[in-house]
């Protein structure tokens, strides 16, 4: 039977219960400093099926393909969702997973919104860290500025002809060491204020879903062959406030150092950014708004950044709204002083050289 999954309560306890011994993993044999944002095949991942009602245990395997019924729900109406995460390697050797209950969390209320089984939290966590720990020869090592990317995701496998939801399900975890998403050092991004909308005020905007991914593909293309390297969403209902990137939440910088960030039920609770705004008020003693933000402020800002997990922050130099030009004080060259504080701190948790006080880091062992 499926496990109760309804409370969080306990998971991050979890942590505490994954000591499996201390190991010493020999690395893979790979230019870790080349590394690019690319898919790289590694050894293991793990899949469970869903059938009949329940998930069955759960494997490991080496098998990189998945085979699936032509007309899978995922193929028909695009019933899928994923998460992203990485594992990193600490100044002291230990390898490290950011955050992975909250992933859990957000997994099991975009499978709700998706009419998609609940994979329990307490079991999404078991088989990110499971698979890390089968792939550990593929954590990058600490200095590389590279990491390893956890991709979690699930979809409708059985067949599906009538819109509705499928029968059948298929959870997987896959890695693939990534570089660092700077190379060759920071570059603040310059954005246009889009003309499409990201999501609808009561759609499936603040869930991650595939399909909000696929239609910000045409946008994000369009803003690149214009010369711009992402886009700024503003809500579908009035057009008059900051939402998000297709694939990051915006943070702002006041002229007094005041951090804030857009409040909305249509954008996506981005890990990182909620973890950035713990790391403004609890590590740096800064005043932090989660609030709505007027698209008209903007240009009151002194600085600007999307919050990811690819990036940690990326600086935004310019936004451009239809050939108005907001050009924020920190400037095209680098990132801005408070944006690097918060970006230094995070990673310094992340990479274990700074207090992590909040238990934020699942260690494998």
């Amino acid at each position: 039977m499926e496990r109760n999954s309804s409370c969080s309560a306990g998971i991050p306890e979890l942590a505490a219960n994954m000591r499996i011994g201390v190991h010493n993993m020999e690395k893979k044999n790979i230019d870790w400093s080349n590394l690019g944002f690319a898919y790289l095949d590694t050894d293991k991942r793990y899949v469970s099926n869903y059938k009949n009602g329940a998930w069955d245990d759960g494997v490991m395997t080496e098998d990189a393909t998945v085979t699936i019924s032509e007309c899978a729900g995922v193929l028909q109406y695009a019933q899928t969702c994923f998460e992203g995460m990485k594992a990193y390697t600490t100044e002291d050797g230990r390898t490290v997973v950011f955050r992975p209950d909250l992933n859990a969390r957000r997994m099991e209320d975009t499978a709700k919104r998706l009419e998609m089984p609940v994979f329990p939290q307490e079991r999404f966590i078991e088989a990110v860290v499971e698979t890390v720990k089968a792939n550990e020869a593929y954590v990058p090592p600490y200095g590389s500025g590279a990491s390893l990317y956890i991709r979690p995701y699930m979809f409708g496998s059985s067949a599906v002809i009538g819109v509705k939801p499928a029968e059948e399900y298929q959870f997987r975890v896959f890695t693939t060491p990534v570089g660092p998403y700077f190379k060759g050092g920071v570059k603040p991004l310059t954005l246009c204020v889009s003309d499409y909308d990201r999501a609808a005020p009561r759609g499936t905007g603040h869930i991650k879903a595939g399909l909000n991914y696929a239609m910000s593909l045409y946008p994000i293309v369009t803003a690149h062959e214009n010369g711009f390297d992402e886009n700024m969403y503003l809500d579908a209902a009035t057009r008059t406030k900051v939402e998000e990137t297709g694939g990051a939440n915006f943070l702002f910088v006041t002229k007094d150092n005041k951090v804030v960030t857009p409040k909305s039920d249509s954008i996506l609770p981005s890990i990182t950014r909620r973890s950035l705004v713990t790391v403004a008020s609890e590590y740096l003693g800064m005043e932090v708004e989660e609030r709505e933000v007027l698209f008209e402020e903007v240009a009151d800002f002194a600085e600007c950044g999307l919050c990811g997990t690819a990036a940690v922050i990326s600086p935004v130099g310019k936004i451009v709204d239809h050939g108005k030009e907001i050009c924020f004080p920190s400037g095209m060259s680098e990132m801005g002083p408070v944006t690097k504080k918060l970006y230094d701190t995070l990673t310094g948790i992340q990479l274990g050289r700074i207090e992590d006080k909040f238990g934020w880091l699942y260690e494998i062992k």
